[in-house]
């Protein structure tokens, strides 16, 4: 029996992440009417924090800023003053195996330990309070991510770091502990799970195929809005309500190899799409992740490896099924979600 929005539910696979989600529209008003019920707005915010300019000495070691030099700094790149692994210990793979079992003398089956050495850094957007990264210009937010580029470049240099995360947490929903617009780089020694899952789907993808499954996402209903190098959709099988995927139109497997006129180009589609979310669905906080290669990759595994940029605005809560099983059930369907994006303009 059709639900009273006249669609019935699905259950659709991501062919990137290679999950099930369940579409129950039933769970939903209408998409047009879906808003964030804390939404972020400027009475939150504290005037001056740690963050701000002429508050350098109150954070963590500066690891650059842009420009290079001078107290008038547009971005400064950071460490992160409670990081969850340490950059001051040994590289985890150094030991060998004696040393290991001196450690760890009656290890249990299955079980394995590294020392928790890695990188964990802070991208202070801006160095206002008040200001978004929403509203710099495309250039600005070019700027941002030139210098999440520069920073994976260093990190990259350690041998040891097999994957970096860029992310960002927008209000305290979303996990942000500071109102100030910022993003973090935290850099691994292994590849996390969920990145293996999605790299493994890839790949088989690719061998039944022969071709990128990010080059062959469908587009037609769930395209929101695109640039010179870039579309933003929302993808077939998405995870959750309203999120968007921006992705490079040319195949590219490594973030850090974007240039500045393509920085230039994503940073005016980031700054569309986040409008768009904040006017549409009440300025909700929010998380985007950047998904890209891990730095030590064959050339056999370029060909399937495809990066691109998530963002996911907080509007639904994860409970028990989802956490069970990692399926989750999203109220709206793309297609509806990217309409209503679609007709969203900035006055």
């Amino acid at each position: 029996m059709a639900t009273p929005q006249g669609r019935s539910p699905e259950l659709r696979k991501d062919p990137v992440t290679n999950r099930w989600v369940i579409f129950s529209p039933a769970r939903a008003k209408r998409p047009s009417d879906f808003k964030s019920k804390a939404p972020i707005t400027q009475s939150q915010q504290h005037q001056e924090c740690p963050f701000c300019l002429g508050h350098e000495h109150e954070c963590a070691p500066e690891i650059f800023r842009v420009p290079t030099s001078g107290p008038d700094w547009k971005i400064r790149v950071i460490e992160n003053l409670y990081p969850a692994l340490s950059r001051t210990l040994g590289d985890p793979f150094a030991k060998n195996r004696k040393d290991d079992a001196d450690a760890n003398p009656n290890p249990s089956a299955g079980v394995e330990v590294l020392g928790g050495f890695g990188f964990h850094d802070v991208v202070i957007e801006t160095p206002t309070h008040s200001v978004q990264l929403s509203d710099l210009s495309p250039e600005e937010v070019g700027e941002v991510l030139l210098a999440h580029k520069k920073r994976i470049e260093q990190i990259a240099t350690h041998d040891s770091i097999k994957y970096v995360q860029v992310f960002k947490n927008h209000g305290a929903s979303a996990g942000a502990s500071m109102s100030h617009s910022h993003s973090q780089i935290l850099a691994l020694p292994v590849i996390p799970p969920d990145a293996s899952v999605r790299l493994d789907s890839m790949k088989e993808f690719f061998h039944e195929t022969g071709k990128c499954s990010v080059c062959e996402v469908s587009v037609d209903d769930l395209l929101i809005d695109e640039s010179t190098h870039f579309i933003s959709i929302v993808p077939f099988a998405a995870t959750f309500p309203f999120e968007i995927w921006i992705i490079p139109r040319q195949h590219s497997s490594h973030f850090h190899e974007l240039d500045n006129a393509k920085a230039v180009d994503l940073g005016g589609l980031l700054k569309l799409m986040l409008r768009k979310m904040s006017l549409q669905l009440n300025s909700p906080p929010f998380n985007f992740m950047l998904y890209t290669s891990p730095l030590r990759v064959t050339t056999s595994e370029l060909p399937y490896i495809h990066w691109f940029l998530r963002i996911v605005p907080q509007l639904t809560t994860v409970a028990g099924f989802e956490i069970a099983t990692g399926c989750h059930i999203n109220p709206v369907f793309p297609e509806d979600a990217a309409k209503v994006l679609r007709e969203v303009h900035d006055p």
